[in-house]
C-alpha cells in the first residue's frame, strides 16, 4: 500500500499511475479538488483513495492518514512528494514566501511521516522524501526553496538512523530538472504563483521517467537517488569545487546582474 502526497500533477501524478498499473493500492492527496475528482473517475476500478488536503495543515494531514488507514488498513510506502517552489530575490520577497515554502516542503513531510509512522514501523516500510538538487546546492532566487530542501535532507538523514533498528528504509530523492508545473506554480515575491517557467521544460526528464527511477530505488531500498547528468554533476562540483560552482551557478541564473532563470 502506497501513500503519495501531492499526487495531482508532475512526479506525484506519474507515481500514482505507475504504482496503480503495477498492482499497488494507492492513496493520494492534493489541493486541487477538480483534479482529484478526475483521477477518481480514471481509476474507479482500481484500489485508489484520494483526499483533498493541504499538507501544510496538520488537521488535513490527519484526515488523509486516518481515512487511508481506514480504507486500506496499513501503509508500506510513504512518498512525501507535495512541494512548492519560489522565484524571488531575498531583498524583494515577502516573509510569507519563505513561511509557505517551508510549511509545505518540510513540515508537510514531517506531519505525514509522524502520523503514518507506527504503520510504517509495523510493516518495515519505506519513507521517501522528494527533495531536490537545491537541497545540496543553494540556488539564487530560490533561497526559501533551497532552505526547505536542505532541511528535508538533514531530517531524512536523521530519521534514517533513528529507524535503523526498525528496518524502515529512508530514501532521499533528488530528481534534478524534471518537466512539471513546479516552476509555473512557483511563488513570486508576493507569495503568488508566477504562472510561467523561465526554463526550457521540453529538454527536461519527464515525470514518468523520473517515477520509474523512484520505483526502482524503492524496490532496491536505496538511501539516495540523484537524477540527471546535470544534477549529479552539480552535486559533485559543489562538494569538491564549491567556489567554481558559485561562479557557474551565477552564470547560469544571471545575465548582466539580473536574475533571468
Amino acid at each position: 500500500m502506497v501513500a503519495i502526497s501531492g499526487g495531482t500533477s508532475g512526479i506525484g501524478e506519474a507515481l500514482v499511475e505507475l504504482f496503480l498499473r503495477n498492482g499497488a493500492k494507492v492513496a493520494t492527496c492534493g489541493r486541487n479538488q477538480s483534479k482529484l475528482y478526475d483521477m477518481q473517475l480514471t481509476y474507479h476500478s482500481m484500489p485508489f483513495h484520494c483526499v483533498v488536503a493541504d499538507v501544510s495543515k496538520y488537521n488535513d494531514c490527519e484526515l488523509f492518514v486516518n481515512t487511508t488507514l481506514k480504507q486500506f488498513g496499513k501503509i508500506d510506502i510513504l512518498i512525501n512528494n507535495a512541494g512548492i517552489s519560489m522565484r524571488a530575490m531575498l531583498r524583494d520577497a515577502d516573509a510569507e514566501v519563505f513561511k509557505k515554502t517551508m510549511s509545505i516542503n518540510f513540515f508537510g513531510a514531517v506531519y505525514l511521516t509522524k502520523l503514518f509512522l507506527e504503520s510504517l514501523i509495523e510493516n518495515k516500510g519505506t519513507i521517501v522524501g522528494i527533495s531536490s538538487i537545491a537541497g545540496f546546492r543553494g540556488l539564487p532566487g530560490r533561497s526559501g526553496y533551497s532552505a526547505s530542501k536542505f532541511a528535508l535532507n538533514g531530517w531524512l538523514e536523521a530519521i534514517r538512523i533513528e529507524l535503523w533498528d526498525n528496518d524502515v528504509n529512508v530514501l532521499t530523492v533528488c530528481p534534478g530538472f524534471t518537466k512539471s508545473n513546479i516552476r509555473s506554480s512557483a511563488l513570486n515575491e508576493n507569495a503568488q504563483a508566477t504562472g510561467e517557467s523561465k526554463m526550457d521544460e521540453e529538454s527536461m526528464m519527464t515525470s514518468e521517467e523520473c517515477a520509474k527511477y523512484i520505483m526502482d530505488a524503492i524496490e532496491k531500498r536505496k538511501r539516495l537517488l540523484i537524477l540527471t547528468s546535470t544534477g549529479k554533476r552539480t552535486v559533485f562540483l559543489n562538494k569538491f569545487f564549491p567556489s567554481l560552482t558559485d561562479k557557474l551557478v551565477r552564470k547560469f541564473y544571471f545575465n548582466k546582474g539580473k536574475l533571468v532563470k
